[in-house]
């Protein structure tokens, strides 16, 4: 494993158990009550002692409170069993109980019993939301990642149309579980790379499942697991060097993107030609400017040439092949034809071109 590499799942690691979750366990909340429930006794215990000459024990021929009278009187006090051997007698004692223990003791008994009543009803919350989730899951996309890529994969599913309720994230850092949530999410924590944590993220129902972490090798175990869970899923995966492409389709990716040569490639057109640079940085950023689209043939331009259609033409989908616009295969449109256009980017990618929005689609009979 390269040190980068090392050092970036090690500070990982270390950032998931370093990073407090701003959304606090309901075990976490109800220990803490506890706690304040254990010094509103200790305070009351002590209250009672150093006052202990305003009270009297009635089954002790003294009559004298000591401390462990005072942890008896408190105890059966703010749980409000009050057996009345034990009952204050001087005045101020009398006082003291009725505008100061008898509040303690409320807060004492919301302590405890509300926290308790909180635990379980927001478990029950939990369980049944996420039996709800799970109930509905399927045919949902699976986003293995949520750095930098993931996220601008997300957003643009989202964008598109993809509902966020059929978006699930699978990410073991606690930075980008964080984030996930917050994008409104559904999110499993775990390693991609493990069969377990792929089945919660629901992978065998899986309609595509988008594979965007920073390390080629754990991509290529990813892959493996989630086409061994789901033989008929589409995979579309990142890979950081050209050399590991052929390895991630033998793996049984469906398609390769290969991040760092294309960014490469955009440097190197930028420094040949600013302006082509330029261009390509457009298409590739979403919403603003030009974009490239994918959309179905229309009816009235079936046996028409691709140079002839109004819409810039690039490549068209035959039979699930891709073609040049220019090859002699797709020189004449046929019905069933997608094409691949560059469009303005305010309009909505998957639709007909504008202006033709209520034109009927030239489908296969």
């Amino acid at each position: 494993m390269p040190d980068a590499a090392r050092d970036r799942s090690d500070s990982s690691t270390r950032g998931r158990v370093a990073l407090p979750d701003p959304a606090r366990s309901p075990w976490w909340a109800l220990g803490r009550r506890l706690l304040l429930a254990v010094a509103i006794l200790v305070g009351t215990v002590l209250l009672v002692y150093f006052d202990r000459t305003g009270y009297v024990d009635n089954n002790d021929p003294t009559g004298r409170v000591d401390l462990i009278d005072s942890i008896y009187y408190t105890t059966v006090t703010l749980s409000t069993t009050g057996y009345g051997d034990i009952a204050p007698l001087a005045p101020h004692a009398r006082l003291i109980n009725a505008f100061v223990i008898t509040p303690l003791r409320i807060a004492f008994l919301v302590l405890l019993i509300g926290t308790t009543l909180e635990v379980l009803a927001s478990q029950g919350r939990e369980m049944l939301r996420v039996a709800r989730w799970r109930k509905k899951m399927g045919h949902h996309v699976v986003v293995v990642g949520y750095g930098t890529k993931g996220r601008s994969a997300v957003e643009t599913l989202i964008n598109n149309g993809q509902d966020r309720e059929s978006i699930v994230i699978v990410d073991p850092g606690a930075h980008a579980l964080a984030e996930a949530h917050a994008d409104g999410l559904a999110v499993v924590t775990g390693d991609a790379t493990r069969r377990e944590v792929l089945r919660r993220a629901g992978v065998a129902d899986a309609d595509q499942v988008i594979i965007t972490t920073d390390r080629d090798d754990s991509n290529v175990l990813a892959t493996l697991t989630v086409r061994q869970l789901n033989p008929d899923v589409w995979i579309v995966a990142s890979v950081r060097e050209q050399e590991n492409a052929p390895l991630m389709k033998q793996s049984g990716a469906n398609s390769v993107i290969t991040s760092s040569d294309a960014v490469g490639r955009l440097l190197g057109l930028s420094s040949l030609s600013p302006t082509l640079g330029s261009v390509m940085e457009d298409l590739l950023t979403y919403g603003e400017g030009l974009e490239v689209a994918e959309r179905d043939l229309l009816l009235g331009e079936v046996g028409k040439q691709p140079q002839s259609l109004p819409d810039q033409v690039i490549a068209v989908v035959r039979d699930e092949k891709v073609y040049r616009y220019f090859e002699p295969t797709v020189t004449q449109l046929a019905r069933g034809d997608r094409l691949v256009v560059v469009r303005p980017a305010r309009e909505l990618p998957w639709a007909p071109r504008p202006g033709t929005h209520n034109e009927d689609l030239a489908e296969d009979d």
